[in-house]
């Protein structure tokens, strides 16, 4: 991560997802103030989810197999644009999303770092490979639902700690919901 990319700013929340201020993004991971974040799952029309595998760059969680796309809305940026425009500069993916639930979780991530968020949960739909931006993705692949519920029980290590903490509701919410429908 750059130093302007440390220093970029994340909305700072209360429980109820009010806003109560802004803070550097490293400096709200090391302090673990609570800020407002997304987590993006895009599934095909097999009903597959994307994943991909953090890169090692990242300054947390490198190298972990996570959802399609997660990250930080900017101050006074609507959040469904953010999960949009990170879709696009992470996955080379311009798909729309779908607000689905929101959770906040807390955990230590080692190397003096918190995280402390309220996540967004996005669904969208796409047909095809994205095209992922080499500094932000290592690698990627489709899988079924049933096959990353087995490898998060088997191997929860290699996985993000927001992955692994919101993946039961995202099973049901996605089940209860039917098949996506294309939506751009």
């Amino acid at each position: 991560m750059t130093i302007s990319e440390a220093n970029d700013p994340v909305v700072l929340v209360d429980e109820n997802d009010r806003e109560v201020g802004s803070l550097g993004k490293l400096e709200a991971h090391r302090t673990g103030r609570l800020h407002r974040a997304f987590s993006v799952f895009v599934f095909n029309e097999d009903g597959e989810v994307l994943l991909q595998q953090r890169s090692p760059r990242k300054y947390h969680s490198g190298g972990l197999w996570t959802n399609t796309c997660c990250s930080h809305p900017r101050p006074m940026e609507r959040i469904e644009l953010a999960a949009e425009r990170r879709l696009r500069e992470e996955m080379g993916l311009q798909v729309r999303v779908r607000h689905q639930f929101s959770f906040i979780y807390r955990a230590d991530l080692g190397n003096g770092m918190t995280e402390n968020e309220f996540d967004h949960v996005f669904f969208a739909f796409h047909c095809g490979d994205p095209f992922p931006d080499p500094m932000e993705v290592a690698d990627w692949r489709w899988v079924t639902m049933e096959q990353l519920d087995r490898e998060l029980s088997a191997h929860p290590e290699r996985f993000t700690v927001w992955l692994r903490s919101c993946w039961s509701e995202v099973m049901r919410y996605r089940r209860s919901e039917g098949p996506l429908a294309a939506t751009g």
